[in-house]
Parts: structure tokens; C-alpha cells; sequence
């Protein structure tokens, strides 16, 4: 199966970096090379580009697109956790761009066998990274009834979570549940009647969150986006796409306290706490998707852009 993946706010994203010729600008979630592409076309002989991704299909289709840019563009197969360490393994220490779009690719989304999707029975998998061991799988058949019920409400923010997990538990006694469609099936009875009629798959919130508890996609986002701020060059910029609430918060949050750390008490005369401020927020409201993305492609639908400054 070919990688398809149309990428989302292409302009808008590629725009917020403001791209110098000679610059030096990661991917941290290269995917199928779209924002990329049009990054590396901005880019003069002495400009630099890299591109991270786990996932290994990515990888090799990036490295098609981006064949004529090789020169200048180093693809790595990584976590964007690790950016500052992959990016100190080619001598890189500052960069004048990062670019990230978080979530769960068209690609993988539309490969059953990934198993990502609720709408094809496939084998129950959802990494994104296939060389780590655990698998959704593992997750429906071992987590208890609480952590399942924890995770579904916490990452799926569904209000059905107990039901949900209840009969998850239940329906693995008899044999594991082994299949994306076994587990669709399995919320779905989970669900009252009269919801299960309304617009959207009920299992969707489960499978969302089943792949970010998976592969600890919000964990990561918290943990390395400051760590990704301060290797900015003054001026460089990091533009985060989003694709839910809990994405959008993290990055919100961390983008508002990079601004403003000071934590001294209002009443302050002056700061005393030292905390110096990294830069400044750029879009005081999410960019999102216009009138004509949203018609080419409904995956967009979601989609929120935020973007980060670094100061002198």
C-alpha cells in the first residue's frame, strides 16, 4: 500500500515557520514528507533540513519524496522525544525551525493491518513504532477494569468509559480479544441504543484512546516540547498541529508558561523567582483549517495550529 497522506494546514504550518534560506529545520513528525517537501524547496545549498518519524513505512516514503534533497536533509528514525539527542549525534545544536503534526496518520489510519482503524477487523496492533514489543492487544486483554476504564475516560473522554470497560473485561473471559473488530463490536454493545444512533463511530473515543495511552503520545508531547523551545535560535519558531482537546491543551499550557514562568505571587513589586521568559506566543487562537481544506479533506476537520517564538 502506497503512503497517502494528505497533510493538514500544509500552508499555514510551512508559512509560521517564516523559513530562511540557510536555516536549519526539523520534522519531528516527518510522516509522508508533505510539510517537509515544501520546507526543503525554501532551503538554499547551504540550508538544512531534518526529518524524525518511528514509523517505518514513513521513513521510506519520506526518503522517495525527498530524494532530491538529500544534499542537504537527513532523515532519522526516532522518537521526536529525542530530538536533542539525534540532533547532537549530527553536531546540531540549535535550529531555526521545528515542526510537528501529532496524531495518527491517513496512512496508518487506512492500512488495516496497522490496526489503527475501527472500521476493518484486523489484528488488534496500533504502534506506531513496530519494533516496540506491546500492542493494543496487550492492553485489552491485561490492563484491569480500572485501568481501562482510566484510560478510555482520561484519553477517550468518553462518558461510557465504566460500561465500556465492564463489558471489555467481561467479553475477555471467554478468549482474548484479538481484532479491531472484536473490540468494536464489543463498545458498541457497551453503548446505550439511543447513542449508538448518533452521528460518529462509538468505538472511535476507545481507539483513540487505546493508541495514545499505547504510545504514550501525550506523555511524550509534555515532556519534550519545552526541551524542543529552548533549542531555538533567537527568532526561530515551532509550530505544533493538533488533532484533540488533549493535545491542544498540553501544548497551549506549555506555549503560555514558556511566555510567562514567572511564578512569584501578584503582588509582586518585581520578580524574584528568575525565571526568564523564552519567547512569546504567536497565535493567541489556534489556526484552523479554511473553508476549502475542510471540503478536500474531512480529517482536517480537527485540526488546530499553534505557534511559538523564541526570544533573543
Amino acid at each position: 500500500m502506497d503512503y497517502m497522506h494528505k497533510s493538514v494546514l500544509l500552508e499555514e504550518a510551512v508559512d509560521g515557520l517564516q523559513v530562511k534560506a540557510d536555516g536549519i529545520y526539523v520534522d519531528g513528525t516527518l510522516g509522508g514528507a508533505g510539510h517537509a517537501e515544501r520546507v526543503c524547496g525554501k532551503l538554499s545549498a547551504k540550508g538544512r533540513f531534518i526529518g524524525i518519524d518511528q514509523d517505518q513505512d514513513a521513513i521510506i516514503a519520506a526518503s522517495r519524496r525527498l530524494e532530491q534533497y538529500q544534499g542537504n536533509t537527513s532523515i532519522v528514525r526516532s522518537n521526536y522525544c529525542y530530538m536533542v539527542q539525534e540532533l547532537k549525534k549530527l553536531k546540531i545544536e540549535k535550529v531555526d525551525g521545528i515542526l510537528l503534526d501529532l496524531g495518527v496518520s491517513s496512512y496508518q489510519l487506512d492500512n488495516a493491518e496497522r490496526g489503527f482503524t475501527y472500521r476493518e477487523d484486523a489484528p488488534l496492533d496500533m504502534r506506531m513504532d513496530q519494533r516496540a514489543v506491546r500492542t493494543a492487544k496487550d492492553l485489552v486483554n491485561t490492563y484491569s477494569e480500572q485501568e481501562l476504564f482510566q484510560v478510555i475516560r482520561d484519553y477517550g473522554e468518553d462518558k461510557f468509559a465504566g460500561r465500556i470497560a465492564r463489558h471489555i473485561v467481561e467479553s475477555r473471559k471467554d478468549k482474548p480479544i484479538e481484532t479491531t473488530g472484536e473490540l468494536a463490536e464489543i463498545v458498541k454493545a457497551a453503548i446505550p441504543t439511543k447513542y449508538r444512533m448518533m452521528p460518529g463511530h462509538p468505538a472511535k473515543r476507545t481507539f483513540q484512546a487505546l493508541r495514545i495511552e499505547l504510545n504514550r503520545e501525550l506523555e511524550v508531547l509534555r515532556e519534550s516540547l519545552e526541551g524542543m523551545i529552548r533549542i531555538l535560535n533567537p527568532q526561530g519558531r515551532i509550530c505544533v498541529i493538533t488533532f484533540h482537546s488533549l493535545e491542544d491543551r498540553i501544548v497551549k499550557t506549555i506555549f503560555k508558561i514558556s511566555e510567562n514562568p514567572c511564578t512569584c505571587p501578584r503582588d509582586f513589586p518585581i520578580c524574584v523567582c528568575g525565571k526568564k521568559s523564552l519567547g512569546r506566543v504567536i497565535t493567541r487562537k489556534p489556526i484552523l483549517p479554511g473553508k476549502k481544506e475542510l471540503e478536500e479533506n474531512r480529517r482536517s476537520k480537527s485540526a488546530k495550529l499553534r505557534i511559538f517564538e523564541r526570544m533573543e
